[in-house]
């Protein structure tokens, strides 16, 4: 039992590895530094939005990077969600210190209607200022960045430097994630590598492919194409807001880019567990579909195909099995390979590409707990805040 087992554990990761649409994309970054033909460029058709809620910790190092840049923008618009900090106060604040405060403007966010993410609804009541304001109808392109994220110079020039350049209507970027902490270090990579896993980056990138995906801190977004497909109003109730919005702009003739970026850092922590823990049971129901047959599909390839080779290989030592653990410690050794451009990406030791079928218990007893919990009736939250029950 233990050999068959082993043989197609190890098909699986031979598959993978085969697989091109699944290689670690490494060539898809935004580059560093804009062309030549790019330093007169003018940033008058493009609009900056950044919805914050709680973001007095990080806004004094992220906001003023972004105003930096404001010779390529036309206007910029923090929306305060209803913080309970200070995040308007030191907004308002680093605006009025800027040379950009002519051009930029914070706004106090609502209530947003039942279901809706409070973060789309900031974003909406940001895009609708945009548009009703004297010179609104100039507006082409609106970025939308997390207000945690520091942006290297020039990245507007950047994400528009590939948009033009590969007709692309949706730009984002995955930006780099904080490893600062044991739990990031473990689980971070992890998520980054099974998101590209799920969403093929190479394959997002193909117009003629069906897969579209959006990495929801750094979305260059083309005002044609929101409008195509009826504004952010159309995705206010997803709860995986970037990919639904992704998918849409690609079923309506959008073109997609979706890579990394070196330089581009978010600067939220997530030094324990239950942090980390929370994003993941937020989305990872909504992503199977509300389906539980599916959630129990997902749970037993976790452990069939990234938890068991170890455990394979140590059953083998156990039972003395010379062929099952052979094809085991080849399976182990290919998901090692696989799994070592995520960890690298993220400046890790090598010792760290052997961590991909522990970070996968955690992963799986996350995605237990969002079947457990919308089972429950809890729903989901984001940033503390309930969403309410899934209407699922």
């Amino acid at each position: 039992m233990f050999f068959c087992w082993s043989v197609v554990v190890l098909s699986f990761w031979v598959a993978l590895c085969l697989d091109p649409r699944r290689r670690w994309p490494g060539r898809l970054t935004l580059p560093e530094t804009p062309s030549s033909a790019e330093e007169d460029g003018s940033g008058s058709d493009l609009a900056v939005v950044i919805p914050a809620r709680n973001e007095e910790e990080t806004l004094g190092e992220t906001l003023p990077a972004l105003l930096e840049q404001s010779a390529d923008y036309a206007r910029l618009v923090l929306v305060n969600d209803r913080s309970d900090d200070g995040t308007g106060e030191l907004a308002r604040k680093l605006l009025a210190e800027s040379a950009a405060s002519e051009t930029s403007e914070v706004l106090e966010g609502g209530d947003p209607p039942p279901g809706w993410s409070g973060k789309i609804y900031a974003a909406s009541t940001a895009v609708k200022a945009l548009i009703e304001a004297p010179g609104g109808s100039a507006i082409r392109w609106f970025l939308f960045t997390d207000a945690d994220i520091r942006h290297p110079s020039n990245s507007i020039r950047a994400l528009r430097r590939i948009a033009a350049e590969q007709s692309k209507s949706l730009v984002s970027v995955m930006v780099r994630l904080n490893t600062e902490s044991s739990w990031e270090r473990l689980l971070v990579p992890a998520f980054v590598w099974f998101f590209q896993l799920l969403y093929p980056f190479r394959s997002v990138v193909k117009d003629s492919s069906r897969v579209a995906a959006a990495a929801g801190g750094c979305i260059l977004v083309s005002r044609e194409y929101l409008e195509k497909i009826g504004g952010l109003e159309s995705i206010g109730k997803e709860i995986i807001d970037d990919v639904c919005l992704a998918a849409r702009v690609k079923a309506a003739g959008g073109g997609l880019w979706l890579g990394f970026s070196r330089t581009m850092v978010s600067l939220r922590r997530s030094t324990r567990l239950g942090e980390i823990s929370e994003m993941v049971t937020r989305t990872a129901f909504d992503q199977l579909g509300y389906r539980y047959w599916l959630l129990l599909l997902t749970l037993a390839g976790l452990f069939a195909f990234f938890i068991s080779p170890p455990l394979l290989c140590a059953a083998a030592l156990a039972l003395d099995e010379p062929l099952t653990g052979l094809a085991a410690a080849l399976a182990m050794s290919l998901q090692t390979v696989k799994y070592w451009p995520a960890a690298s990406h993220y400046g890790l030791p090598p010792r760290y590409a052997l961590s991909l079928p522990l970070a996968s218990c955690f992963y799986l007893w996350m995605t237990f707990l969002s079947g457990w919990h919308h089972l429950l009736g809890r729903g989901e939250t984001w940033r503390g805040r309930a969403l309410g029950p899934s209407e699922h």
